[in-house]
């Protein structure tokens, strides 16, 4: 006898796989069901960017809880991050928004960063409870 393996191979195999994704097919969800179900997503806007950016900052300024936890951290850091960024939207697009628009973006800023002073100020008198980068209260 020879030490030499022998192959077998199962021509049935392809029939075997289409077999397979077809039953996979069958159980999963077409994209027409899909769109059933699918929750509405509402119309981008300005006014939305700035809504979703101004809640990343309350919750890092602890004035929210974060949404997997449900705790209040402060994290100045973050914070100051976002606060910057919608700085860079004002400059970056000023003279090309409505008034209503360019209104509400320098109220924005001017609100987050009175609360970012306030929670500073706060946080460095309460040293012992809080850092200056995080902080968790519940």
């Amino acid at each position: 006898m020879s030490d030499e393996k022998k192959i077998i191979i199962d021509e049935d195999w392809k029939s075997q796989v289409a077999a397979e994704k077809e039953a996979v097919a069958q159980d999963l969800p077409r994209p027409a069901d899909q769109a059933k179900h699918a929750p509405t997503m509402p119309p981008a806007s300005l006014e939305l960017l700035l809504t979703s950016l101004a809640t990343e900052a309350m919750i890092s300024l602890g004035q929210l809880p974060s949404f997997g936890s449900q705790k209040v951290e402060t994290n100045l850091e973050q914070a100051r991050y976002v606060i910057d960024l919608l700085q860079v939207l004002e400059d970056k697009t000023k003279g090309n928004l409505t008034a209503d628009e360019a209104t509400a973006l320098k109220d924005l800023l001017h609100q987050l960063r009175l609360t970012f002073v306030a929670v500073q100020q706060q946080a460095a008198k309460t040293p012992a409870e809080s850092t200056p980068v995080a902080k968790a209260t519940q």
